[in-house]
C-alpha cells in the first residue's frame, strides 16, 4: 500500500516549495493546493506559514478554506500538520493579533517574555535542540540530540499538557511540537532542518 499524497495548503503565506522538495526527497509525493474543493479531496494535509497571525487567518477565511478544513480535519480526521505559523493558527488565538484562530486544538499563542536582566533575543532564531516528551508517531524518541531550525517570536501554550510531544528552551521551556489525535504542530521548520527534519517529514508521509 502506498502512502497518501501530502497536500500542502497555499493560503498566501508559506514556504511551499521547500516543504514539497523535502517531502519528495524522503520518497513522498506532495502537491500544492489552494481551493476548498482540493481540501475536500485531500487525504493528508500540511499547513505551513510564515508571517502575521491575523494575516494568515484572514487569508484562510477570505478564501473559503475554513469550513472545508474543519470538515476534513475535525469531522473526518485526516492527518494535518501545522508548521511554524501554521502550528499557531491551529490554536484558539494569539497575542500577535485579535482574530480567532482555527481552534482545532486546546491551546493559545503567547509572545516570548524577557525577564529583568535577561538578555533574550526575540525572535528566537536559529538552531536549537528539542526534548521529546512522550512516544508519538512523528518524532523519534532517542538519546541522540535532535536539532531543528526555529524562527519565531510567539510560542504555543497548550491548555492540555498531554498534547505536548516535544519541548525546547528559549529563556523558558516551550512547546516545540504537539499532537492531538490526527492533528500535529511543529514550531520549527522541518524543511530547513536537514536530517532530523527529513526524518520527521518521512514519518508524516508514512502515517
Amino acid at each position: 500500500m502506498t502512502s497518501a499524497e501530502v497536500h500542502i495548503l497555499d493560503y498566501g503565506l508559506g514556504n511551499f516549495g521547500s516543504v514539497i522538495r523535502m517531502i519528495e526527497k524522503v520518497g513522498g509525493s506532495a502537491k500544492r493546493i489552494s481551493t476548498p474543493e482540493e481540501i475536500l479531496l485531500a487525504e493528508k494535509l500540511i499547513l505551513p506559514g510564515v508571517g502575521h497571525f491575523d494575516r494568515g487567518m484572514s487569508q484562510i477565511v477570505e478564501r473559503g478554506l475554513l469550513e472545508p478544513l474543519r470538515e476534513r480535519v475535525i469531522e473526518q480526521r485526516i492527518p494535518l500538520m501545522g508548521i511554524c505559523l501554521g502550528m499557531q493558527l491551529l490554536c484558539f488565538g494569539s497575542e500577535e493579533g485579535i482574530l480567532p484562530g482555527l481552534g482545532f486544538v486546546d491551546a493559545d499563542v503567547r509572545k516570548f517574555q524577557t525577564l529583568p536582566g535577561q538578555n533574550l533575543k526575540i525572535p528566537h532564531m536559529g538552531w536549537n535542540s528539542i526534548r521529546v516528551s512522550r512516544s508519538n508517531p512523528l518524532i523519534n524518541v532517542t538519546n541522540e540530540e535532535q536539532r531543528f531550525y526555529f524562527v519565531h517570536s510567539y510560542h504555543v501554550v497548550p491548555n492540555a499538557p498531554d498534547m505536548v510531544i516535544a519541548t525546547s528552551t528559549h529563556g523558558v521551556a516551550f512547546c516545540a511540537a504537539f499532537q492531538n489525535k490526527n492533528i500535529f504542530g511543529v514550531q520549527f521548520h522541518p524543511e530547513k532542518s536537514h536530517r532530523f527534519g527529513m526524518a520527521l517529514l518521512k514519518s508524516f508521509v508514512n502515517l
